[in-house]
């Protein structure tokens, strides 16, 4: 027998005991007189302070704790996991106190690591590109994220515990949901919106919720945005369609003109020379296609590598200069140029003379005779601005956007007739951007148009 058994029996005794001897002192008394009388009395009062004594301490070892167990028993129910009760160094009570905080302790562990899980598993839902909604098997929507609010707009109180149904209306939507319960497979369909006035494109994918024991609880909806693939693919289908379309000019004029010349043997000189010369320009227009495709090619593979120098401006655009006033002088334009004085930044020279004069020519070809053309060069604490600007046909809104694609013409017939590959604005974005640059354009039609590069001194 222990320590603890043993001082619980003592106390057992000594209460039956002082219980005993105050009964006996109840019955005697009446039957005792004089000193005996006091001496029981007196007795029972002694008793009664020793029954006293006990029953205080069976209410701090017994009652007490009981009572505060079921106290913080009560504050787990209601969730409040850092209750604790009071524990006794000893008994039985001291057991029910310590497995009592022991489960307290590992509720609240339990509650926090709850907490860090579903604050993990929010911020990765919150912070995917893709919008996500979970759906019971009743069809009532329970979980939504923040992309799925970008794309269809609204707040989650608006879609949490509805019918999705009732708040999604496309039947795209619907016949996936539909499907994915039906079949339990994961099924896809593809919706448009309007977002911001731009048109997006979204595959919706469709996931059964099957719990352990293959019943079908709910489905999960995946919105992936794949409004850029589209662009990708439309950009691919007009680059295909475009390279076969300007290949295809020059190779049948050159081909017809020479089998016209080899079948006619009794052509003159004149004729000869003319078709000769169309030929001869076909096939340059022909090789500047190739160069040029060749050339972005390799700028989109970032495989362009810059040969960076400290430029020195007024240097560096001299040759660029007389090149420009000649072009100009041919349709009688006014050049104009100003620049800043003792500008200096680092670039690549070949490549950054390479955007200056393709631009220029630009303004040129789409500048009609007595027009005019600007070449502004100035700077500010950060960067270079260069600003080409022409008092030409200008390029409608609805092609600015567009205008740096690849064999993207504002005036096909014009550009073609100047020589035109329709690859040099979008190797100069290219360029531009290698340099960590920007450019923009302003236009209005039948007054003109402005391109504004600005390259950062240093990158």
């Amino acid at each position: 027998m222990d320590a603890k058994k043993r001082i619980n029996l003592f106390y057992r005794y000594i209460l039956m005991t002082a219980s005993v001897f105050i009964l006996i002192g109840i019955v005697i008394l009446p039957l005792t007189s004089g000193e005996e009388q006091f001496f029981v009395l007196f007795s029972l009062i002694i008793g009664f302070i020793i029954l006293l004594i006990l029953i205080y301490h069976m209410f701090e070892n017994y009652v007490r704790p009981i009572r505060a167990s079921i106290n913080v028993t009560n504050e787990l129910v209601k969730g409040n996991y850092n209750a604790r009760t009071y524990v006794k160094p000893y008994g039985e009570a001291q057991q029910l106190s310590n497995t009592i905080n022991v489960l307290a302790r590992n509720l609240q562990e339990m509650s926090i690591q709850e907490k860090m899980q579903g604050s993990q598993w929010k911020t990765v839902m919150n912070n995917m590109e893709s919008g996500l909604m979970l759906i019971d098997e009743r069809g009532y929507v329970h979980l939504i994220n923040r992309k799925f609010m970008q794309m269809f707009g609204r707040n989650s109180v608006d879609y949490i515990g509805f019918l999705y149904y009732d708040v999604l209306k496309d039947k795209t939507i619907h016949k996936v949901v539909q499907e994915t319960f039906l079949y339990e497979e994961k099924m896809t369909g593809n919706i448009t919106k309007t977002i911001n006035s731009e048109k997006h494109y979204f595959e919706v994918v469709g996931a059964p919720v099957i719990n352990d024991v293959k019943d079908l609880k709910g489905a999960v909806l995946v919105f992936h945005d794949i409004t850029d693939l589209k662009r990708v693919e439309e950009m691919r289908k007009d680059f295909v369609a475009n390279v076969s379309h300007e290949l295809k000019t020059p190779i049948t004029s050159i081909r017809g003109f020479a089998e016209t010349l080899l079948e006619d043997e009794m052509a003159d000189d004149g004729i000869k020379e003319q078709f000769l010369t169309i030929i001869l320009k076909e096939s340059t227009r022909l090789q500047s296609l190739v160069h040029d495709l060749l050339e972005l090619s390799k700028i989109e593979k970032e495989e362009m590598k810059l040969s960076t120098k400290l430029i020195e401006v007024d240097e560096w655009l001299h040759n660029s200069l007389t090149l420009i006033e000649q072009q100009a002088s041919k349709k009688s334009l006014e050049f104009t140029k100003e620049i800043k004085p003792n500008i200096s930044f680092h670039g690549d020279p070949d490549r950054l003379q390479q955007v200056v004069l393709n631009l220029m020519y630009n303004a040129i070809n789409y500048t009609a005779e007595e027009g005019s053309i600007f070449l502004r060069i100035d700077e500010n604490d950060h960067e270079v601005i260069i600003e080409v600007e022409d008092t030409g046909i200008g390029i409608p809104d609805e092609a600015r956007q567009r205008i740096f694609e690849r064999f993207y013409r504002v005036d096909r017939a014009r550009s073609r007739n100047t020589g035109g590959t329709g690859l040099g604005l979008a190797i100069v974005k290219h360029i531009i951007e290698a340099h960590q640059g920007t450019i923009t354009v302003t236009s209005e039609m039948g007054k003109g148009s402005c391109f504004t590069v600005k390259i950062p001194k240093k990158w």
